[in-house]
C-alpha cells in the first residue's frame, strides 16, 4: 500500500472496562460506533461490550495467533479500524503494540484513546510510592532471563508493577522474596473494578504465606515497594543478615539479597560468610 493510498486512514486503540463494564468511556464508545470494523482479540468477548451499549460495527478476530496472517488486509480492507483486547488498553502485555507499527509502517494515522488499565488502580492502591515506577508486565516464567530481571528489580529504587497468573504468583512471591528479602512491602490486586476487587498488603514473605495457602482467582497485578535509595539507612546490616538467613536465605543468595538492599558489596560478601548455605564454606 503506497503513502496515497493510506492517506486517510485510522488505527484507533480503544481501550475498554478491566472489570465493571459501567467504566467504559463516552469517547471509546463513539469511535467504536464510527468505525468500520472492530478488531477484537476475542469477539465473544466484545460482543458482550457492544451488545450492551447498543453498538453493530463489524466484528472482527485480531489475537496474538492471527496477527501476521490477518492485520495487514484488515488493514488494506477499511478505512478506520477500532482495536480492543479482552480488557484494558491495547498495546500493554498484549499484541497491540504489534498492530500499531504495523500500521505506521503502511502509513495510517494512529490515536490511542485514554482509558482504563489494571496497573494504574493497583499501583494507587498499593499505598507505595507512585513519584517513579517502572512496570514490568509478565515476568519470564523461568531461566536465566527471569533471573536477570528479579535481580534488577531488587535493587530499582522505583515501585515495581508486575502482572501475574494466579497459579504463579506464590512462586513469584517466593522468588521475591528470596532476592528483594522477605520484609520488602508489596501488595497483591485481584480482580480489579469487579464484583470480588480486593488488594492485599504486607510484607512478601507473608504474602507468599497467603497466596500459599489460599490460591487466588483471577487477573493478578503485584506491585513491589522500592528498595532503599543507596543514601538512606537499611537499619543494622548485621540484623538484617542474620533475619534473612534464619529464614534460609544464606550464602550467595545472602550475599544477592543484601547487594539488592543497598549493603556495600565488601559487607555483603562477609556477611556472607558468616552464615554460609549448609555444608559450604563461603558464599560460590
Amino acid at each position: 500500500m503506497s503513502p496515497s493510498q493510506a492517506a486517510g486512514k485510522r488505527l484507533s486503540l480503544v481501550p475498554t472496562p478491566v472489570g465493571n463494564l459501567g467504566d467504559v468511556t463516552l469517547r471509546a464508545l463513539e469511535v467504536l460506533a464510527a468505525a468500520d470494523v472492530v478488531a477484537a482479540e476475542d469477539t465473544r468477548h466484545s460482543r458482550t461490550l457492544l451488545d450492551r451499549y447498543g453498538v453493530d460495527t463489524r466484528l472482527e478476530r485480531l489475537d496474538a495467533h492471527t496477527m501476521d496472517s490477518r492485520a495487514r488486509p484488515l488493514l488494506e480492507r477499511f478505512d478506520h479500524v477500532a482495536y480492543v483486547t479482552d480488557a484494558g488498553t491495547p498495546g500493554i502485555s498484549d499484541p497491540g503494540a504489534e498492530l500499531v507499527r504495523l500500521a505506521l509502517d503502511m502509513g495510517f494515522s494512529v490515536e490511542v484513546l485514554p482509558g482504563a488499565t489494571a496497573f494504574v488502580p493497583a499501583l494507587v492502591e498499593s499505598a507505595l510510592p507512585t513519584a517513579r515506577f517502572t512496570f514490568e508486565g509478565f515476568l519470564p516464567r523461568k531461566g536465566a532471563e527471569r533471573k536477570r530481571r528479579l535481580t534488577q528489580l531488587a535493587s530499582s529504587t522505583a515501585t515495581t508493577i508486575i502482572y501475574e497468573s494466579p497459579n504463579r504468583l506464590a512462586a513469584t512471591l517466593r522468588d521475591l522474596a528470596l532476592v528483594c528479602g522477605p520484609l520488602r512491602p508489596a501488595s497483591v490486586s485481584r480482580e480489579i473494578s469487579k464484583l470480588h476487587h480486593e488488594t492485599l498488603r504486607g510484607a512478601l514473605e507473608d504474602l507468599e504465606k497467603r497466596f500459599t495457602a489460599e490460591p487466588p482467582r483471577g487477573e493478578i497485578v503485584l506491585v513491589v515497594g522500592p528498595a532503599p535509595e543507596p543514601d538512606e539507612p537499611v537499619g543494622a546490616n548485621q540484623e538484617v543478615a542474620a533475619l534473612l538467613a534464619g529464614a534460609g536465605v544464606r550464602g550467595r543468595l545472602l550475599r544477592e539479597a543484601l547487594s539488592a538492599l543497598g549493603v556495600p558489596r565488601n559487607e555483603a560478601y562477609q556477611l556472607a560468610l558468616e552464615h554460609p548455605e549448609p555444608g559450604a564454606d563461603e558464599p560460590t
